[in-house]
């Protein structure tokens, strides 16, 4: 039996990443007990049918209370809020984590919200499009990248106790800056998301032009696309807000590329869209090489329930 880094851990937010965290504390560290709290009382109810947590907590207050592990699995634009709510039954020795995909804004949500507590913001890049408490599952983050950036002034033990609990629970834990975590999942996930809502946006505005042969006629490339498009509304709408400037950075140069590309599908110069089309074939195999994806039909990502995983919450 692997040592519990923490001995109670609360989760605040029940949805898929929330519930995951629950199923797999559960079912990988046991000697540890899990706190569950979700401001919607249909969540907390329908999560503990679901046994997402040892006990589901009365209040806010109430949740944090004897917990040495507070982790935050709201949207991002929420954070200030639910640290505010839980604030008064926090231990001052406890340590407080998230799970956002943004980690500055984050960051100093948590630290403004709660004062002279510990506060390592954490990312684990998995995810599924489905959401709510029935989406969680124990095997999320099993071989998948789990992005620790604790501030400069971060109490080196505790970031140690929280790298072993992610890796407890099968991540394979990464740390960096706060800031250069950003610029990175802005274009590895933030920008892909954006460019899946819009061209899913466009076919939608285009199905009464085509008589509905967008969606009867969609090939993988194009389902691909849909499915990263029915990723949480919420969730993203508060990713593009609070990590803006690296995603407009992204964006920019996404556009000036595409221009190119523009231009030389204008010019008919098939000899730089061959040298590009090679260039990124071969980023590809790299992912795959390195164990972040799989060359099989449907990539061979699916979880429990078979449904495929998105690129993100990630």
């Amino acid at each position: 039996m692997i040592e519990a880094p923490f001995r109670q851990v609360t989760i605040v937010g029940l949805g898929l990443l929330g519930g995951s965290i629950g199923h797999a504390v559960q079912a990988f560290l046991p000697g540890t007990t899990v706190i569950g709290w979700d401001a919607d009382a249909g969540v907390r109810a329908q999560a503990a049918e679901l046994g997402l947590a040892h006990r589901m907590a009365e209040s806010a207050e109430a949740a944090a209370q004897g917990s040495d592990l507070v982790i935050f699995c709201v949207p991002v634009g929420a954070m200030s809020h639910a640290a505010r709510a839980i604030a008064p039954g926090l231990a001052k020795d406890a340590l407080v984590s998230d799970v956002g995909s943004s980690k500055e804004t984050v960051a100093a949500a948590l630290a403004e919200a709660l004062p002279g507590h510990h506060v390592i913001p954490a990312h684990p890049v998995a995810g599924t499009e489905r959401s709510g408490p029935d989406a969680g599952f124990a095997t999320l983050f099993r071989n998948r990248w789990c992005i620790v950036t604790p501030p400069a002034d971060a109490d080196p033990a505790l970031s140690a106790r929280l790298v072993a609990f992610w890796e407890a629970l099968g991540a394979r834990v990464e740390t960096m800056d706060a800031a250069h975590h950003d610029k990175v999942l802005a274009v590895t996930s933030h920008l892909p998301h954006l460019i899946a809502y819009t061209i899913v946006g466009t076919a939608s505005d285009l199905e009464q032009v085509t008589q509905s042969e967008v969606i009867k006629y969609s090939a993988g490339g194009f389902r691909d696309f849909t499915r990263i498009a029915a990723s949480d509304p919420t969730m993203w709408r508060d990713v593009f807000l609070t990590n803006k400037d690296a995603v407009l950075e992204m964006l920019q140069r996404f556009t000036e590329d595409l221009t190119e590309l523009q231009k030389a599908i204008r010019k008919g110069d098939g000899e730089v869209l061959f040298d590009h089309f090679t260039r990124t074939r071969a980023i590809r195999r790299g992912i795959i090489e390195m164990g972040q994806d799989d060359a099989r039909p449907d990539f061979g990502r699916s979880d429990h329930t078979g449904a495929k995983l998105s690129a993100e919450q990630e």
